[in-house]
């Protein structure tokens, strides 16, 4: 069974800094694309970045361009995303996802079909 654990979401000020972590099971960490999504109350869900495993190539919102940066282990199965200067619009939990693509890089919600249960970000002005 695939399964995703989503950790490092917590209290911060603006201008401050956070890395989450997503670690998959039960598949093959090199057939996927893995990509963080967050939902801020009230709001539509959206991407904020993804990575393809096998060729650890990121993309990006226009948002978070040039603040967060996407990367991943292979020996860990894991993913991070090192979130810098956060603004309080970042505040939203973040749940990491995956897809059976791994050369796909896509930040529509629908596309994925595994889910974490996400962690709270939330950032203080």
């Amino acid at each position: 069974e695939v399964q995703l654990q989503a950790s490092g979401g917590g209290l911060v000020q603006a201008g401050g800094s956070l890395r989450l972590s997503c670690v998959a099971s039960g598949l093959d960490f090199d057939d996927y694309t893995i990509a963080w999504f967050r939902q801020a109350p009230g709001k539509e869900r959206v991407g904020v970045a993804c990575i393809s495993a096998r060729s650890a190539n990121p993309y990006y919102a226009d948002s978070v361009k040039g603040r967060f940066t996407i990367s991943s282990d292979r020996a860990t199965n894991t993913v991070y995303l090192q979130m810098n200067s956060l603004k309080p619009e970042d505040t939203a939990v973040y749940r990491c996802a995956a897809v059976l693509n791994g050369n796909i890089l896509s930040l529509y919600y629908s596309e994925y079909d595994h889910w974490g249960q996400g962690t709270q970000v939330t950032v203080s002005s």
